[in-house]
């Protein structure tokens, strides 16, 4: 099965790709595969039907759209584990299992297989990581599948900002890295990146003057002059003024970024990291919010001003997770005017570690507190970096970092 689906997987368009891992699942008993996938803010899962626009495609006798809380096929995409769903009369039953793109959470399979069959369980979950290969390689050409995992229209900057992101999730058996950004269809200046050389992680926080299309084009303009002297082998420091020197060169409008530029080394634990007027991160360990990253801070970038920042260090403990964030987060307003506040942020993800979340979870679940807490409206982009380290020490299970944090 798996063999015939990466051959034909080669000429194959996103809108032939449900029909073809139906008919070759069911050749190897795995009957009425189907995928769904997340919509950007994680709320609902939306069928993948193949039919072209698939968000205006009637999808026959099957659900279009599934929440993800409160039903079993969310139940499968927040867990990161397979869960049974109804059984019937024969012996068989629905199985739904995460899409994972490495960790990143792209959507579920459902199939129908026999209860007790052990075998067909492992094949399928294998066939879904396979799905998660196949739909990350035609993704980048399918508006069909741009189009399914929208709920509303999006503004150009939004766009902008959406298609020059990272992966949301990623992990390996040393780090974990979590983002999450709102509002999702209305991104003006927020944005992040973040990237692995070596023994080195390297992460970036921005946010841009304004909330229009041209705050967008600054920080694009940031990430992509971060992204290009980090290449070139510059350090944090020669970084921020390599983005301050292009800022200054194409935008002659006075638009500014703050940004917070970090470098872990996976080996020992040591987090280096410069301020250009950005908010602190915090280090939570243990389940305790221990310390916040307080650094001289540079001016914020594209100002001109020429203040460089202060260079600082601290020493990570396994486990420890570092925040950062953008103002967004904790001076979203309710209808009351109180701000979300640091405290209830940094508490919220020590309770949902306490409850033994994975860390892209957690995020979620944070950015619906955060629209709950300001009615559902956010005034200002909210984004949140998440950087958990595990220690210099490899494990045996290459997934154990996702499911232990």
């Amino acid at each position: 099965m798996l063999r015939e689906l990466v051959a034909a997987s080669h000429m194959m368009s996103m809108e032939q790709l449900p029909g073809a891992v139906a008919r070759h699942a069911a050749d190897a008993g795995l009957h009425d595969a189907l995928i769904y996938m997340a919509d950007l803010q994680q709320t609902v899962l939306r069928l993948l039907t193949g039919k072209g626009d698939d968000a205006g495609q009637d999808p026959g006798p099957e659900p279009a759209e599934l929440k993800i809380d409160g039903t079993i096929a969310g139940r499968a995409f927040q867990t990161v584990e397979p869960v049974t769903g109804q059984v019937f009369d024969d012996g068989t039953c629905h199985y739904w299992l995460p899409i994972l793109d490495g960790t990143e959470r792209i959507g579920v399979l459902r199939t129908t297989i026999r209860q007790d069959d052990d075998r067909a369980k492992d094949d399928a979950e294998y066939l879904a990581g396979l799905v998660a290969l196949m739909i990350v390689s035609k993704g980048p050409y399918s508006d069909s599948l741009s189009r399914l995992v929208r709920t509303r229209e999006m503004t150009v900057s939004a766009e902008m900002q959406w298609r020059l992101l990272p992966p949301m999730t990623f992990a390996n058996d040393q780090v974990v890295i979590g983002a999450a950004l709102e509002p999702a269809y209305k991104l003006g200046g927020d944005t992040f990146d973040y990237a692995l050389a070596g023994n080195t992680v390297h992460l970036a926080i921005f946010d841009a003057m304004g909330h229009d299309t041209t705050a967008g084009l600054t920080s694009s303009l940031a990430i992509a002059a971060c992204r290009n002297s980090r290449l070139h082998g510059a350090n944090l420091v020669e970084t921020g003024r390599a983005i301050e020197e292009v800022l200054l060169d194409q935008d002659g409008d006075g638009r500014f970024v703050t940004a917070l530029l970090m470098e872990l080394e996976l080996r020992s634990g040591v987090v280096s990291w410069v301020s250009h007027g950005h908010p602190a991160p915090v280090v939570i360990r243990a389940g305790r919010w221990v310390t916040t990253l307080e650094c001289r801070p540079g001016a914020p970038l594209g100002t001109g001003l020429g203040v460089d920042p202060e260079l600082c260090s601290e020493q990570l403990q396994p486990g420890d997770r570092v925040l950062l964030y953008t103002d967004g987060i904790v001076e979203a307003r309710d209808p009351d005017k109180r701000e979300f506040g640091l405290e209830r942020f940094t508490d919220f993800i020590i309770k949902r570690e306490a409850d033994g979340l994975p860390v892209p979870e957690t995020l979620r679940r944070l950015v619906r507190s955060i629209l709950e807490h300001h009615a559902g409206r956010l005034a200002d982009d909210a984004t949140v970096l998440l950087l958990e380290w595990h220690g210099p020490e490899e494990t045996k299970d290459p997934m154990a970092p996702m499911r232990q944090t």
